[in-house]
Parts: structure tokens; sequence; C-alpha cells
């Protein structure tokens, strides 16, 4: 199934595609596809077999498509190689040997998710934005502390996520020791849809990885290609990890990574310069995904950023005494 979230005459609906892939039909009002994940999947596939039979189908051309769900948490991992290696150059670094012992995530804002046609605006303050070519599993089970053969069956299905970055805010921030935090806090684009597990099978190759074609272009023009198989961990493996100690729950958001040539600082790494430039006001950005399909976002301009005033400097901490 192709389940989507969108925009109707003014009202939120959710639904599923139509088999030509033209229309889609709504849900009951009210129903969110959100909820419906956290019921589980026979409900999801009831749901969806009840609409394509009785409601008809909308035309794609008289929604507007947002988002196919509001994420309760998005885990974002660094899972193609290429792309840390890229952009570690620019820094005059190696990929770090701790990357190659477990894969690492950070979590990102779920406040902040846009959806497949919507306009993004550039980041207070930045002066080199960017964006990040990914997939992203949904989950659609509870589970903890999973084995990768049992995180297969948590993962719903997949769409596509772009990871847009103010690459300037990113590095000053990260200098501290954490982060990244307002680097990655402006927009995240989930979309078109979210397409079930069972549709993408039959690209799974001989070691049960997603093989899929990825592109992106900008203003037209193809900038970046690479495979979903290029993936150092499979999306059972993130699962897993993700898993440990903790819980895992219907609607959270797992992001691949950026691809290999899947955004421009990977570009400026290792060319050394600015080369293709930094995204700006005008710029549309194009990434399609084989077996999911394609998101198209405009830049727009952004807001002033809101002064803050230095840290106060006290030359040495005071200690409060123990009571």
């Amino acid at each position: 199934m192709r389940l989507s979230t969108f925009e109707h005459e003014g009202e939120p609906w959710s639904g599923v595609l139509s088999d030509q892939g033209d229309g889609v039909h709504p849900f009951p009002v009210g129903t969110t596809l959100r909820h419906l994940v956290e019921q589980g999947g026979e409900a999801l596939r009831e749901t969806a077999s009840r609409a394509r039979e009785t409601a008809a189908p909308l035309a794609l051309a008289d929604i507007r498509v947002l988002p196919p769900l509001e994420p309760p948490t998005i885990r974002d991992f660094m899972a193609f190689e290429q792309h840390l290696a890229g952009v570690a150059r620019g820094f005059g670094d190696d990929v770090p040997a701790a990357w190659y012992v477990r894969p690492a995530f950070y979590f990102t804002n779920p406040y902040a998710v846009v959806g497949a046609y919507d306009d993004v605006p550039v980041p207070p303050g930045c002066g080199r934005f960017d964006f990040e070519l990914e997939v992203a599993a949904v989950i659609g089970a509870p589970g903890r502390d999973l084995t990768p053969e049992q995180a297969r069956d948590h993962i719903l299905g997949y769409t596509i996520l772009n990871d847009w970055t103010a690459r300037d805010l990113q590095a000053f921030e990260m200098q501290v020791g954490l982060g990244p935090a307002k680097g990655k806090d402006g927009s995240t684009t989930l979309g078109p849809w979210l397409v079930t597990t069972d549709e993408l099978d039959a690209h799974r190759d001989d070691e049960g990885r997603l093989d899929l074609g990825l592109r992106v272009d900008v203003n037209g023009v193809t900038v970046g290609r690479d495979s979903l198989a290029n993936m150092a961990w499979t999306f059972e493996e993130m699962t897993s990890y993700a898993s440990r100690g903790t819980e895992i729950r219907p609607g959270d958001v797992l992001g691949s990574g950026t691809c290999g040539n899947g955004c421009l600082a990977e570009f400026w790494g290792r060319r050394g310069r600015l080369d293709p430039p930094p995204l700006v006001p005008g710029d549309r950005v194009t990434m399609t995904v084989e077996g999911i399909g394609t998101i198209s976002n405009t830049v727009v301009e952004g807001g002033e950023p809101v002064p803050v005033r230095r840290a106060r400097s006290s030359g040495r901490p005071r200690l409060s005494p123990l009571t």
C-alpha cells in the first residue's frame, strides 16, 4: 500500500493511493494515519481496503500532500561511508574508527516536518544551506531489545527524507561537543507517501538489502545518484540498535543518513571549495527514490535571527554549600 496524509478543501485527511497512482481514496473523517499505525497493521489494512471499495478517489491535482504522519520521534543515522568520508575530508579528517563499530544516530526535531512539495525557508542566520537525500523507515509495532531478525516485523514501511541542514550553523555549534542542534532544526521533508514494506520486497538483493535507486536534482540538473544497497547497515540492524535498552513505538521514524553524493557538503569536502554553491531562495531541490516516489521543495527566504547575548564569564564557578 501507498498511504498518504493530505489537505483537501482546507481539511486534513488520510487515505490510500489508487492502484493507478493518480488519486487517493480518503479514509473516514477524523481517521489519521498516525492513529491507524498505532492501532496496528491489521487495522490499517482493513481501513485501506474499505476505502478502496467505498470511497471515490480524489485526484492528486486537487489535494495538497502533507507529511505522511506526525512522528513522535525521528532518529537520523549515518549509514553511508562515502558521504561521511567526503564531508570529513572538508575538515581534514577521515572516517572515525568508532563509526565502523556500531550505527550512530542523533534525534532531530519532529515538529519541523514539512510536506513533499512545501516551501522550505532558509534557517535564520544561515549562509550555507544544504539538502540531504535519505530514506526513512517508519516503525509499525512497539519493541525493545530487538534482534535484527525480529526488527523486520516492526518496520511498517518507508518514505523519503530530506534532512535540510544549515552547514555553517552546524559547524559552529558542534565545536562545543554537542549537536547538531540549530544546524538541523529548521525543516525535515517526509513524503510523498508511506510505502508499506511488501511493496518493496521485490527490490531486496541477495543479502536482504533494499536496492533502490536514489537521485537528487537542483533546479532540474542532476547533482547526485546512489543506491540504498550501499548502506553499511540494514534498516533492520539500525532498528535493532535503536531499540537497545529502550522502546521504539509506532510512528517513530529512522532515517538512513545521507546517501553517497546526496548533499552539497560532500562535494565541498572533496573539491575543497563551495562547488556546487550553497542553496539560495528560488532553488528547487527534487529527490526521487525508486519504488517510493518524488519530493520537490523550493527554498524561500527565512527570518532574521533573534540576537542571543554572549555567556557571562564568572572566572571561577561558585560552589553551592551542601545542605
